[in-house]
C-alpha cells in the first residue's frame, strides 16, 4: 500500500528579506522616472545655498567649535539686518516728503479769485421788527417786547421765515459801498453776489467761475479796491452775552477760488475801520501725490472722480469747505431735522428759536482727522491764495473834512466806520508747489539690499531658494499625511507539503535498498540540521 509522508515547511523571512528588498531597489528605480524625487535634507540644502554662513554651520560633517562658532555669526548678523530694517521700515511708513516750489511763467492775464466780504454785526437794529426780536431773542439776547417797549409774556406772531429776516436785517451792500474800482474801471453792488454764512447776509465779488475777471497786471491799482461803510450804528447793543453776541467792529473777508464755496467763520481773515487794508495775493497751484489703489503711503488725498455729476450734492465741485459744510448739514439734520440758512440743500430750514442750539451742536458733533465723523480729505489738485497783509490809518488829517463833507457825517464818523480794502496780485506768476515723497519705495528697497549684502550676503534670489526650500519640504510633508501606507502584520508564512513515496524515491540519491544503512536512513529522512532543498535556500526547517 502507498505511504505518504505529512511535512510541516516554515519559510524564513531572513531569506525572503533580500528578495523583498531587490524588488524595492527596482520599483524605487522604475519609479523615480514617474514621481518626484525625496526632498534634500538642511544639511545639502545649506551646502548648495547662497546665504553666506549657511553651508558653514549646517552643512555636511562632523559638530564642533568651529561650527559653532560660523552659527553664532550667522545668527549675529541676521538679527543686526532684522534690526536695520525694521528702523528702515518705520522711517518709511512716518511718510517723510519735500514741497517743490516751481515759479510758474509769467502769464499775460491771470483768473482773478473770489473775494467775499460779511460784517461782523448780523442784524441791524433799525431793522428789526417786534416779531424780529421775538424770535430771534436767543439768537441776539434781545428780549422780547410789545410795541410800547414793555415785555409781555402773550406774545404770539406768526412763525418765521429765517431768508426773508435775513435778507431784511442784514446790512446791505449798497448801502455799505461807497467806492468801487477794478483794475481801473468802476464797478458797483451789482458785481456782487449774495452768499449765506454764519455770518448772515454775504456778498461775493467775481463769483462766477464761468465769467472769471481777470487781472492784466500784479501791483496796487490792478485789483479790487473797496471803501466801506460798515454802519456801526446799526450794530446790536448787548443785552444778553450768547455765543453768537460779537464784540467786534469791522469786516470778516476771505479770498478763495470760483470752486470753493466761503467758509469764512474759519478760513477769513478781519478788516477793521479807521484802517486801508492792503492784501498782495500769490496764486498757488498745489498738487499732492494721488493714492495707488489706496496702498501708496503718501496717497492720502482725493483724486477726481471724472464723473460729469457733482460729487457732492449742491456744489460742482470738490473742496474741503464744501465737504465740511456737507458734514455740518448733516449733524443738524441728525439732531434739529432741519437745515441752516447757509447750508446747501432743499430741507425745511431751522426756525429762530433753535437756530443757536443747532449751531453750538454742529460745532461739538464734528470732528476732524481719519477717525473723526466728518473726514475731509484734501483734493490732489487745489488753487489757494497766499496772503501778504499790511495796512496805514486812514483817514488822514486832510481828507477827513473832505470825505465827512462828500458823504454828509463828521469826522469822528468816517474815522469809526470807514475803511479801504484793497485786493492784488503781487505779479502775475504763480507758484507750482507739488508734494514728493523724501524716501521712497526704490529707496527703501536699496538700503534693504544694501543691508542683505552687508550683514548677510543674500539677495532676493537667496530668499526665493529658501522659499523654494520649505515649499519642497511642507509639500512632501503633506503628501506623506495624505498617503500613509497601512503598516503590515509580521507573521511567519507556513504550509503543509504532501509528499509521496515515489516522490521521496526519486529526490534520494540511494534510489535502491543497495545503500548502506547510514545511507538509507539518511535517504528517508533529510538532516533537519543540514536543510536541502532549491536553489535559493528558502527552507528553514524540514522535518516529518
Amino acid at each position: 500500500m502507498p505511504i505518504e509522508i505529512v511535512c510541516k515547511i516554515k519559510f524564513a523571512e531572513e531569506d525572503a528579506k533580500p528578495k523583498e528588498k531587490e524588488a524595492g531597489d527596482e520599483q524605487s528605480l522604475l519609479g523615480a522616472a514617474q514621481g518626484a524625487a525625496a526632498p534634500r535634507d538642511l544639511a545639502t540644502f545649506a551646502s548648495t545655498s547662497t546665504l553666506h554662513g549657511l553651508g558653514r554651520a549646517c552643512g555636511p560633517g562632523p559638530h564642533g567649535l568651529r561650527r559653532t562658532f560660523w552659527a553664532l555669526a550667522l545668527l549675529t548678523s541676521l538679527a543686526a539686518f532684522l534690526y536695520q530694517a525694521a528702523g528702515l521700515a518705520r522711517g518709511y511708513l512716518t511718510r517723510p516728503h519735500l514741497v517743490v516750489m516751481d515759479p510758474a511763467a509769467p502769464a499775460p492775464a491771470a483768473g482773478f479769485p473770489a473775494v467775499t466780504l460779511c460784517n461782523i454785526n448780523r442784524f441791524r437794529h433799525s431793522a428789526l421788527s417786534d416779531a424780529d426780536i421775538f424770535h430771534l431773542a436767543n439768537l441776539t439776547g434781545l428780549p422780547p417786547k410789545d410795541r410800547d417797549g414793555h415785555r409781555a409774556a402773550g406774545l404770539r406772531y406768526p412763525e418765521p421765515d429765517m431768508v426773508d429776516i435775513l435778507n431784511r436785517t442784514g446790512h446791505q451792500l449798497a448801502d455799505m459801498l461807497k467806492s468801487c474800482n477794478f483794475s481801473g474801471h468802476h464797478c458797483s453792488a451789482s458785481n456782487f453776489s449774495v452768499v449765506y454764512t454764519r455770518y448772515g447776509k454775504c456778498y461775493t465779488f467775481n463769483a462766477d467761475p464761468q465769467s472769471s475777471l481777470p487781472s492784466r497786471a500784479g501791483g496796487m491799482g490792478s485789483g479790487l479796491e473797496i471803501m466801506l461803510d460798515i454802519q456801526q450804528e446799526e450794530y446790536l447793543p448787548i443785552w444778553r452775552e450768547t455765543n453768537e453776541t460779537s464784540f467786534e467792529a469791522g469786516i470778516r473777508v476771505q479770498i478763495h477760488s470760483q470752486e470753493e464755496p466761503p467758509y469764512i467763520h474759519q478760513l477769513g481773515f478781519g478788516v477793521s475801520p479807521g484802517f486801508q487794508t492792503f492784501v498782495s495775493c500769490q496764486e498757488q497751484r498745489v498738487t499732492l501725490p494721488q493714492p495707488l489703489l489706496g496702498l501708496w503711503p503718501w496717497g492720502n488725498c482725493r483724486a477726481e472722480s471724472g464723473l460729469k455729476e457733482p460729487e457732492l450734492q449742491g456744489y460742482s465741485a470738490y473742496s474741503v469747505s464744501a465737504c465740511r459744510l456737507r458734514c455740518e448739514k448733516e449733524a443738524v439734520l441728525q439732531r434739529c431735522h432741519c437745515r441752516m440758512v447757509h447750508m446747501p440743500g432743499n430741507e425745511t430750514i431751522c426756525p429762530p428759536n433753535i437756530y443757536i442750539e443747532c449751531a453750538d451742536h454742529t460745532l461739538d458733533s464734528l470732528g476732524g482727522g481719519s477717525g473723526g465723523p466728518c473726514f475731509c480729505p484734501t483734493p490732489c489738485n487745489l488753487t489757494r491764495y497766499g496772503k501778504e497783509i499790511s495796512m496805514v490809518r486812514i483817514p488822514n488829517r486832510g481828507s477827513a473834512r473832505y470825505l465827512a463833507r462828500k458823504y454828509n457825517r463828521n469826522e469822528t464818523y468816517i474815522r469809526e466806520n470807514f475803511l479801504v480794502l484793497d485786493v492784488f496780485f503781487e505779479a502775475l506768476t504763480s507758484e507750482a508747489m507739488e508734494q514728493r515723497a523724501a524716501y521712497g519705495l526704490s529707496a527703501l528697497l536699496g538700503d534693504l539690499g544694501g543691508q542683505m549684502g552687508l550683514f548677510i550676503g543674500a539677495s532676493i534670489l537667496t530668499l526665493l531658494e529658501i522659499l523654494d526650500y520649505i515649499y519642497e519640504v511642507s509639500w512632501d510633508r503633506l503628501k506623506r499625511a495624505w498617503r500613509r501606507p497601512k503598516t503590515p502584520l509580521r507573521t511567519s508564512t507556513g504550509g503543509i507539503s504532501t509528499l509521496g513515496l515515489q516522490e521521496l524515491k526519486e529526490q534520494s540519491p540511494c534510489p535502491s535498498r543497495g545503500c548502506a544503512e547510514g545511507g538509507g536512513a539518511s535517504s528517508l529522512l533529510p538532516n533537519h540540521h543540514h536543510p536541502h532543498g532549491p536553489a535559493g535556500g528558502l527552507f528553514e526547517d524540514f522535518a516529518c
